[in-house]
């Protein structure tokens, strides 16, 4: 018998990467963090709002305290790839949700290979994946929408045999 041929339709893909840079005050630092975002990205960042107020933060009902920005396709992939260099393709099993996708933080963005610039400073940021498989639009479309099968969604499992496959990553039980 011929080598056993793979469904194209379960192949798992990278659907978008958000990047979330939370300073946590508005101003000149929220500024900067965006500025980082974009020069990392190449697109226009997006601001989020506090949801509350919290006196012991010194934040205020929706003022604005981070920035974010979603990537697709190509540069998602390649972007993730920096991420994950500096994390050393090492991810632990909690970084990994039930629905498939995973996040991890980095805590300096020079490491991902931006020139350091003493005018802007350093911040952290979080990379978080969203997985795909072909035909999930099934679900979003607004005419005929329908509901993806329980074998076609992707679980924890699959999710973590896409990042050791893809990038050759190891998944630790417990951070160490």
């Amino acid at each position: 018998m011929a080598e056993e041929k793979q469904n194209p339709m379960k192949a798992i893909t990278v659907d978008k990467l958000i990047i979330n840079c939370c300073v946590g005050e508005s101003g000149d630092r929220l500024t900067r963090a965006a500025r980082v975002l974009e020069q990392l990205t190449g697109q226009q960042p997006v601001f989020s709002k506090a949801r509350y107020t919290l006196r012991s933060f010194g934040i205020r009902r929706n003022e604005k305290i981070a920035v974010h920005v979603t990537v697709r396709g190509e540069k998602a992939l390649e972007i993730l790839e920096r991420g994950l260099k500096v994390k050393e393709y090492e991810l632990l099993q909690q970084n990994f949700s039930d629905t498939g996708n995973f996040g991890f933080g980095i805590s300096e963005h020079i490491d991902l290979g931006i020139k350091y610039d003493p005018t802007t400073g350093i911040y952290g940021m979080d990379f978080f994946v969203c997985l795909t498989r072909p035909g999930a639009r099934v679900s979003r479309r607004k005419i005929h929408k329908g509901r993806i099968g329980h074998p076609h969604k992707i679980t924890k499992e699959d999710a973590i045999k896409w990042f050791q496959d893809k990038f050759e990553g190891v998944v630790l039980a417990k951070a160490i």
